[in-house]
């Protein structure tokens, strides 16, 4: 594993030596990690916990480390010592990854020593945001499409990490395979790619490529078919292959459309395969694809049975950031907890104060979930008492419920610098994922004008922030 302690940006070391100067270092402090309203985030899928989990456990600095934040000249010799001896002391709690989340709820809280807080907040909105975003980029692709995506898009990644790490969230997503060979070995997830057009053209000519692929993969043969023309010779030619796998004992996978009118092509192409006597070939499409144009080639009766999707998916093309900060919500001070807020002319920029439990309500007959309700800590939510809930800012909009479940939508990560427990396979959290998606009504998942799913305030809390904004943060 490499060492990522450095992996963090410099005004946390500036800020950790002033608090070292002002004897502030070991003060308990508590952040939350949460993201903001936009306008195409319907909801998020949570990612990237596990690697949260592997970066605390191994947090220190090495000698190079230490070295080189000597050589910079902004630190001191007391200051670099006590670097030296650092270790990951503290607690986290966090969603469990899979898990729908909106909107200001507080998905990740660390609770430590005021350097070490401050000191991991880059590393942890780099992997949270990036995850995050392609896990939740993912599940809109697959929804759109019904299943049976495949992540294509190492290539176009913008890094190597981001390919390795974006294939894993795309898994969590929902997507099938990935063509990244790394990510598959690193997280034992599927993995699918068969020929490029390179292997095409560089036969004497279609036929011959086609059965040579054949010859090399007899049980595994999916056939490019767009490299000259896909309806005069792409498919006449690998139903011809077809035909002479078949006869040899073998039955073909089916072929792929990279290029041009993809629903024209699928339609025309499944014709043709099904009256050789191939019904079961499947048609698999790539070619710059998201959930828009997979929903739109649905629309037009595509007939197409997978989906290889890169370069909109592994980047998140619309939304290339999620937006996901890290805020102080409370200090101790002499075991009393002081809660913190941040202020803002803008509402939304306002944060919630002090140290918080996450739940999610769900209605006691349907099981479906209703809303997602912020406490202070501590305070406990018995479902079988009616509670009336209200809208955080239009605090006239309120309703009662008189029938419904509670969860605590968080579980502890790590506790005294040690993850709580093992690492869990990638298809665990797809799995979960699903399962909860499950729980929520569609109208609130929908891509198109989906209903905002209530997060709201418990009285407690909704009284410390008025309270706290009422007296401008003090």
């Amino acid at each position: 594993m490499r060492n990522l302690t450095l992996l963090t940006d410099l005004y946390q070391l500036t800020m950790g030596q002033g608090y070292f100067n002002e004897n502030k270092h070991e003060q308990l402090a508590v952040f939350d990690v949460f993201f903001r309203p936009n306008r195409l985030i319907t909801y998020s899928v949570a990612a990237g916990m596990e690697q949260v989990a592997e970066y605390l456990e191994d947090l220190h600095f090495s000698e190079d480390d230490i070295a080189y934040l000597r050589s910079l000249g902004c630190f001191s010799e007391e200051f670099l010592a006590y670097l030296g001896g650092l270790r990951f002391t503290g607690d986290v709690m966090a969603v469990r990854e899979g898990e729908l989340v909106f909107p200001y709820e507080p998905i990740l809280t660390v609770t430590a020593p005021m350097v070490q807080a401050q000191l991991v907040e880059t590393a942890i909105l780099t992997f949270v945001n990036h995850q995050t975003l392609i896990a939740t980029k993912a599940a809109k692709i697959v929804d759109a499409a019904g299943g049976g995506v495949m992540e294509f898009g190492l290539r176009r990644a913008q890094g190597a990490d981001a390919g390795i790490y974006g294939a894993r969230a795309a898994m969590i997503g929902g997507c099938v395979g990935t063509s990244n060979v790394y990510a598959g070995k690193l997280f034992d997830v599927p993995v699918s790619g068969t020929m490029a057009h390179s292997w095409v053209m560089n036969f004497p000519s279609e036929l011959e490529a086609f059965r040579a692929y054949a010859r090399c993969f007899p049980d595994g043969c999916l056939l490019l078919v767009d490299t000259y023309d896909t309806l005069r010779s792409g498919v006449p030619h690998a139903i011809e292959v077809f035909r002479e796998l078949r006869a040899s004992g073998h039955e073909p996978k089916g072929i792929r459309l990279d290029s041009g009118d993809l629903a024209y092509l699928s339609k025309e192409a499944r014709k043709m395969l099904d009256g050789a006597g191939f019904p079961d070939a499947i048609i698999c499409a790539s070619g710059d694809l998201d959930e828009n144009s997979i929903s739109s080639l649905k629309e037009q009766g595509a007939k197409i049975d997978s989906w290889g999707v890169g370069t909109k998916l592994i980047t998140s093309a619309d939304l290339p950031a999620l937006g996901g900060v890290y805020k102080l919500a409370a200090v101790f001070e002499n075991g009393a907890e002081i809660p913190k807020i941040k202020l803002s002319d803008t509402t939304e920029k306002i944060t919630n104060p002090g140290v918080k439990a996450l739940y999610r309500l769900y209605d006691g007959k349907t099981g479906k979930a209703v809303a997602d309700y912020i406490t202070r800590a501590g305070e406990t939510v018995d479902g079988s008492k009616p509670l009336e809930i209200f809208h955080p800012v239009e605090t006239w909009k309120r309703m009662t419920l008189k029938n419904f479940t509670v969860r605590d939508l968080r579980v502890p990560l790590v506790r005294n610098g040690k993850r709580v427990s093992p690492p869990v396979h990638v298809g665990r959290h797809a799995e979960y994922f699903r399962a909860e998606k499950a729980r929520f009504w569609e109208e609130y998942t929908r891509r198109d004008m989906p209903h905002i799913y209530k997060v709201d305030l418990s009285p407690a809390l909704y009284a410390l922030k008025a309270e706290m904004v009422k007296g401008r943060g003090e």
